[in-house]
């Protein structure tokens, strides 16, 4: 069971380096941009979470680059879930350009850490649930 979200961010002219290529770096933070939006599109924020008491550091992230983007490319994230969440959770990104050329993948890993404890906990039941219903809606 997976869940799949699609979102897309423009490149601003801030993003890219002196080669004219978005800068390395800032493919992390499209990957946050796509989490984000992939949450919210299941009810739920990073301001929830944080009100209920937990928050998700990240502790693992691989990027793979295939080609460049440039400024003013509309750039669609592909957000994938492969799984039912434990105490991590796994999201994968493929990247493509407007000509729907793939220009990079990559994945991040998160743990669910208990904000007051700072230890790590489970996913929370709801949290599954949640996953489970948009996972069948987008199936």
């Amino acid at each position: 069971m997976k869940y799949t979200f699609k979102t897309q961010v423009r490149v601003r002219y801030v993003e890219v380096d002196q080669s004219g290529f978005v800068y390395n770096g800032n493919y992390a933070t499209y990957y946050e941009v796509a989490r984000s939006e992939a949450l919210r599109d299941m009810g739920y924020t990073y301001k929830k979470m944080e009100d209920d008491g937990i928050i998700m550091p990240l502790v693992n992230q691989y990027s793979r680059f295939h080609k460049p983007a440039y400024y003013d490319d509309l750039l669609t994230i592909i957000t994938t879930v492969p799984k039912l969440p434990e105490a991590r959770i796994r999201f994968e990104y493929e990247i493509f350009n407007q000509k729907n050329e793939k220009i990079n993948s990559g994945y991040n890993e998160l743990i669910f850490l208990n904000a007051e404890k700072r230890r790590p906990q489970r996913a929370p039941q709801w949290f599954i649930d949640l996953f489970i219903k948009y996972a069948e809606e987008n199936a």
